[in-house]
């Protein structure tokens, strides 16, 4: 008889026993999670990871593998929904466990989060701006640096102060070289690394969940605009709830008093004008004999 590898006309690769292992540990780390999900760790420097992954013990558990074995684990699952994760696996990934829900792990992900530097050529997310006040750079050459790139500058106490607030790059723009090089003189580190949450499996909801990335300050932001939009708008309808039924009432006693004003203005007018004509028919009768 032939071999196997004469039959089919190709290689047979053995799995060592390493990687099965790999493969049964994150099915089983999968299976006993409520979420499970997949977050890119690209450009992510191995210092700052292992900073984020420790703040991360006791929410969730972060396993690095090679697709492969990830997708292979996936697999080994069998479970239908959990197969819409395969498309976004890949070697720049991690794998989250965690019994968290799925944005309430995201949230808390968004806040772990890593100063870090800006890189020539590297295009901003955020207006960068340099703000007024008083510096700790002495005058020489730097205040050309400064003036090129519109800097308002004085010399107090020996010291270059900014004189007022000026975005040295646009949101959406390259750092080019002079704003690199400013910034690296105030040490400035306008950007953040994080792990960035992709697409997460709820094991409860069987539902698989995209774009769960979460900035809770941008939201909370949000929120209050709608909340002051939306309380402005209920008074403006007269609504009544618990939080506007003292609006409304100080803008009922506000308008009362604005229209008791004005009816007494009219009441007073009213009166001037009945009196008018009693008056001038005082001054038109005859004098009296005695007075003549």
């Amino acid at each position: 008889m032939g071999s196997e590898k004469q039959k089919t006309g190709r290689k047979t690769s053995k799995v060592s026993e390493e990687k099965k292992q790999a493969v049964k540990k994150l099915c089983s780390d999968i299976l006993k999670s409520k979420t499970v999900m997949i977050a890119s760790i690209k450009s992510l420097p191995s210092s700052q990871f292992q900073k984020i992954r420790k703040n991360l013990r006791g929410k969730a558990d972060v396993a690095v593998a090679k697709k492969k074995i990830t997708l292979k684990a996936i697999d080994e699952c069998k479970k239908g929904t959990l197969m819409n994760l395969k498309p976004y696996v890949c070697e720049d990934s991690a794998l989250l466990f965690s019994d968290l829900d799925a944005f309430e792990l995201a949230a808390f992900i968004s806040e772990n989060k890593a100063p870090m530097k800006a890189k020539i050529g590297q295009i901003s997310d955020q207006d960068i701006e340099i703000e007024a006040g008083p510096t700790d750079l002495v005058p020489g050459p730097v205040i050309t640096e400064l003036g090129s790139l519109g800097l308002k500058i004085a010399v107090e106490d020996g010291k270059i102060a900014i004189k007022e607030n000026k975005i040295i790059v646009k949101k959406g723009d390259k750092i080019n070289e002079a704003a690199f090089s400013l910034m690296n003189k105030f040490n400035m580190t306008p950007f953040f690394i994080r792990l960035e949450p992709i697409v997460a499996y709820d094991s409860s909801a069987d539902k698989i969940y995209k774009d769960i990335k979460i900035d809770k300050e941008a939201t909370l932001k949000q929120l209050k605009q709608a909340y002051v939009q939306a309380l402005a708008f209920s008074v403006s309808i007269a609504y009544p709830c618990k939080e506007t039924i003292s609006m409304l009432i100080q803008k009922a006693s506000r308008q009362e008093k604005a229209l008791s004003s004005l009816v007494k203005q009219e009441v007073k007018e009213e009166v001037k004008q009945e009196e008018a004509p009693v008056a001038e028919i005082q001054n038109t009768q005859p004098k009296s004999e005695e007075a003549k």
